[in-house]
Parts: C-alpha cells; structure tokens; sequence
C-alpha cells in the first residue's frame, strides 16, 4: 500500500512539473489567419457591446444562424435586431482558431457575461462557450454562424 501511495506522489509531482514547464513556455505566435479571426471576434465583442447595428449588417453573412444559449435558431436580422440595443457585457477568454480551409475557420471561445448584481436574477446563464464558424466571401471574411452553449449549470 505504501508503494502504491508513493508512485501516486510521484506521478503527481512529474505531472505538476509537466503543468508548470508547459505555463512558463512562451505562447506559440498566432497565424495571420488565427490574427485575423481573432480580430474579428474581439469586433463582434465590442460591436456587440456597443450595439453596432452598422457593424452586424457589414459582418454578418446573408445566411447567418444563431442558436442561443436556449437552443433557440434565429436568423440574420434577428440578431441584428436584438444586438442593436448594446449593453452586453462580454468577458471572452480563451480564443482559439480552428481552420477548415482556406475559406473558412472557427473561432471558439468562453464568455461570463457580467450583469448587474440588481438584474443578476437567472436567466441568461452568466458563463457560456461560444463558437463562431467565420466564411471569406471575396476578401471579406463574414460570420455565418454562433453558437452560445451554457458552461456553468447551478444556482447562481
């Protein structure tokens, strides 16, 4: 038993080490591509903050679909519509790229939308992953879809 406890210590040290060499080493440089896309998204972020009518018009693809976080599908002008008041409070962290082709990528990432302590009473899920599927239509790259996912089930 007190073998069996040992190697446990052991393997827990090797693996903590392991996490720390890997927290320590420089971060791996974006692709222009992952810059772009990431660009990108940080623009949605604020644009939805700021309620950017114009923003969505210019970057939402013709086809775009939104499944929210209660798994409702909604279309372009809906979500232009609902993201023009502004006001979100987005925390993205997280970001990642993930390439398809050369013509499409997507972004995914986790978000805590920060409420008001006097509006924080449920609904919608404060902590949510969203992924984003991005399409380049000529030079222009456009988002055609979203999807917000509820990461943090509980009572809040």
């Amino acid at each position: 038993m007190k073998t069996v406890f040992v190697a446990g210590m052991v393997l827990l040290y090797l693996a903590c080490q392991a996490s720390a060499q890997s927290a320590n080493s420089p971060a791996k440089p974006l692709s222009p591509l992952e810059q772009t896309l990431v660009a990108a998204e940080k623009s949605f972020i604020d644009a939805a903050k700021k309620g950017d009518a114009g923003f969505f018009k210019r970057t939402l693809a013709d086809d775009f679909t939104l499944v929210d976080f209660g798994g409702d599908v909604a279309g372009r002008q809906d979500m232009i519509d609902s993201m023009s008041g502004g006001g979100l409070d987005l925390l993205a962290y997280d970001m990642k790229v993930v390439p398809v082709s050369d013509d499409v990528a997507i972004v995914t990432y986790n978000v805590v939308l920060r409420v008001p302590a006097a509006e924080d009473q449920g609904p919608p899920p404060r902590y949510q992953h969203f992924s984003t599927t991005w399409v380049k239509q000529g030079d222009t790259w456009k988002m055609k879809f979203l999807q917000m996912t509820v990461a943090h089930f509980g009572d809040w």
